[in-house]
């Protein structure tokens, strides 16, 4: 039987980097639970001679000396936990894909700490003038972002951070997308029985009516450019009616739930309250805003409409600010070169999800500077947080080629 386990294979004596890796991805790191990762970290470090700190909540700072002065320093950032829990990593070889097979692999985010940890090796080693170099390590990204809400954004001395976390190797991320949550009710009806008062006029049920709202608020993409969907609403759910509570209802599917809400419901009574929830992701502050005045404006005219009958309202819970893009084009322009130089074609879009890029882009460096975050990917990785997991190792080679290229080349 063919042996395809990854510590068996000559890739890891061709490949410092693959090596480097899969020392990473063998070391479970679920959330918050960084800390053997941390000392894996540490101790390359440490052999390595590169400066490393970690603050009091576990992330970890790693810094190259400028070698230049006349030129500034860039930043490099990946988080360290994965999806997962404490059980065993095994990885595998199957062609060009690295995976485990029964549990994710962590590619995400560990391709991204081992590029940035060759780097580091890489710039202390060479020859290069250059501004400097630093890394920052976060925990626990996938379960609550609490590792980069942690980070001592004052002592950062780069503009622009490089956050090596996207999941296809060449891409550029500029912008992303921030997530409100809305929620709309429609309460203050009379109610009554649903046989003796459902002739009376005046009572209305407040699921017909939210129905009709909904069905004049808008759905889907809002507005898009070329570099993709930059803002965009969905529904999320919509509840109406008289819910008895049941402690019968099985909620680990959102079907099961829902048939126990409809079991469950009375239909003896005009309705007289209804919610339904909405989210709004957006990239653009300006756009997001246009997209609430037209859910404001449906509401205000449903209340116009329905004057002393029922009436409606609307609450904007903002959740994670936008990362908007940034008027300066220095970034896309090297990584446009350093991708031509690896024979790679880089795509530079929006992506219209979270990422610590929405957090850095909101705060100041060490010089009082507000940071540059981009998002950029290292390898071409599938089926993210599942147990069909595999990374392209022949994509990660290009892809740390890229990374590589960049900090040269903007330093050139």
């Amino acid at each position: 039987m063919q042996n395809n386990l990854l510590k068996d294979s000559d890739l890891l004596k061709e490949h410092e980097l693959l090596d480097i890796f899969y020392n990473l991805v063998s070391i479970p790191s679920p959330s918050k639970k960084e800390d053997n990762l941390i000392e894996w970290i540490k101790g390359f470090c440490q052999k390595e001679g590169i400066n490393f700190r970690q603050d009091a909540y576990g992330n970890v700072y790693l810094k190259v000396e400028a070698t230049d002065n006349t030129k500034q320093p860039f930043a490099f950032s990946a988080h360290m936990d994965v999806v997962g829990d404490n059980s065993p990593v095994i990885p595998k070889l199957d062609g060009d894909f690295i995976y485990v097979g029964d549990r994710t692999l962590g590619a995400d985010d560990k391709a991204g700490v081992a590029c940035s940890l060759l780097l580091a090796k890489n710039i202390k080693n060479s020859s290069l003038k250059h501004g400097g170099f630093e890394a920052i390590f976060t925990r626990d990204e996938e379960s609550g972002m609490s590792g980069i809400d942690h980070v001592e954004f004052d002592k950062i001395n780069s503009k622009y951070v490089m956050v090596l976390d996207a999941d296809k190797m060449g891409q550029l991320q500029i912008s992303g997308a921030g997530y409100t949550k809305l929620q709309i009710t429609v309460e203050g009806l009379l109610g009554g029985h649903s046989g003796i008062d459902i002739q009376d006029k005046d009572r209305l049920n407040a699921m017909k009516l939210i129905s009709e709202l909904v069905s004049e608020l808008p759905q889907g993409v809002y507005y898009a450019d070329e570099s993709g969907v930059i803002t965009s609403c969905n529904a999320g759910a919509l509840v109406a009616g008289g819910v008895k509570p049941s402690n019968e209802y099985d909620i680990k599917t959102s079907k099961t739930f829902i048939d126990s809400l409809i079991n469950n419901s009375a239909t003896n009574i005009i309705n007289t309250y209804a919610k339904c929830s909405y989210s709004i992701r957006s990239a653009s502050a300006e756009k997001e805003e246009e997209l609430k005045n037209i859910f404001v404006k449906k509401v205000n005219e449903f209340n116009e409409k329905y004057k002393n009958l029922a009436i409606s309202k609307i609450e904007f819970i903002p959740h994670l600010l936008p990362f908007e893009k940034a008027n300066d084009d220095l970034i896309a322009k090297h990584h446009t070169l350093a991708s031509e130089k690896a024979g790679v074609k880089n795509e530079i879009s929006s992506f219209h999800a979270a990422a610590e890029t929405h957090i850095y882009c909101q705060k100041l460096n060490a010089n009082g500077v507000k940071l540059m975050p981009f998002l950029l990917g290292t390898a071409d990785v599938y089926n993210m947080h599942s147990e069909r997991e595999r990374v392209d190792y022949k994509s990660f080679l290009k892809g740390y080629e890229v990374i590589e290229n960049l900090f040269y080349s903007l330093n050139s």
